[in-house]
């Protein structure tokens, strides 16, 4: 009997003994119908790739079960591996082999003819817009155009279900944007595909339905509206000259909201259900504190701010922007000196 689920795995639970035991997946279970776009998001370290490993026959649990498309991923290895593919988050195809030799190789490896797999090279290099590349040595290539072989080379046996451990890791955006239209031409076709990522705007656009990780754990699960709306309707937004003003600032403003107010660095975000009364209020009481904010902008939830309220922490990329954005502004500030 053909199973309705891609994936269903339940209760998993992964130790890792390195000096003291290290609790990787604690109980994690997920189920994921065919046919859609799993998201699982959490932050560095949650489990995320961990469960990837499981469910791709990588690593063993500890204990738990999982099924692919009814397969036992531990008594029926072999057979799940005959039908997933795996881009997982760096590019491991091999350097000194052109494109082309790498996707002929991959081919060979699952025991297509020559002929089969000459033919399935062609076909994918077209595909992912490699042609003209495609007998050029991989050590040539761009980041994106690695992503993309590395990508096809996962689909060479064409699998029902595909694990994209976070696929667009360091790309640029337009090479982000056209993954991401693959990805969706695969799930147009078919494709299962279970998608960690970190990128809060990848998740959004591609995911049908969310489970967001911690600490091995699921916290939440929902499709992106569902989770934003969890949040309330709208977010304020209070920017302050530095950390200081506000710390003062969110004790000034706290109680404008029955939600606990989130600091990070010198901006205070509020999710309220009225953002333009809301903000009225919270420019009312700075006045009276005579504590003048540098902003004040109102929007509506995004998945960054569901990841914050969920885990306490902001996604690794949104830390890098931020980082990139702090270096910007001090060379600025000495070439102004």
């Amino acid at each position: 009997m053909t199973s309705e689920l891609a994936i269903d795995a339940r209760d998993l639970v992964k130790v890792f003994n390195r000096g003291s035991s290290v609790r990787a997946l604690d109980g994690f279970s997920l189920q994921v119908p065919r046919g859609i776009v799993m998201g699982l998001l959490g932050p560095n370290g949650s489990g995320k790739t961990t469960a990837v490993r499981i469910l791709s026959t990588i690593l063993s649990p500890t204990s738990g079960s999982a099924s692919i498309l009814g397969l036992d991923v531990a008594k029926q290895a072999d057979a799940v591996r005959r039908t997933i593919g795996l881009a997982g988050q760096y590019a491991t195809v091999d350097e000194n082999l052109t494109g082309r030799e790498n996707i002929r190789m991959v081919g060979q490896l699952t025991h297509m003819s020559k002929a089969g797999a000459a033919s399935k090279a062609d076909e994918l290099l077209e595909r992912f817009s490699l042609t003209d590349a495609g007998n050029r040595p991989v050590k040539t290539y761009s980041g994106g155009m690695r992503r993309r072989l590395d990508l096809a080379a996962s689909l060479v046996a064409a699998p029902p279900l595909l694990f994209l451990d976070e696929p667009t890791t360091g790309l640029d955006p337009q090479s982000r944007n056209d993954l991401w239209e693959i990805i969706e031409q695969l799930v147009t076709e078919g494709t299962t595909v279970l998608l960690t990522t970190q990128y809060l705007e990848e998740a959004d656009r591609l995911a049908d339905d969310i489970v967001v990780i911690d600490h091995g754990r699921e916290i939440a699960h929902g499709t992106p509206a569902v989770l934003k709306a969890q949040l309330g309707t709208t977010v304020v937004e209070v920017s302050f000259a530095d950390q200081a003003a506000a710390d003062r600032g969110l004790e000034l403003i706290r109680s404008l909201t029955e939600k606990e107010p989130i600091r990070e660095g010198s901006m205070v975000e509020l999710t309220v259900e009225n953002g333009p009364r809301v903000a009225a209020d919270v420019l009312r009481a700075l006045d009276a504190a005579q504590l003048e904010p540098l902003g004040l902008a109102i929007r509506e939830p995004s998945l960054d701010d569901v990841f914050l309220s969920l885990t306490g922490r902001r996604t690794a990329e949104e830390v890098a922007a931020d980082e990139r954005t702090s270096k910007k502004r001090r060379r600025g500030d000495k070439e102004s000196q």
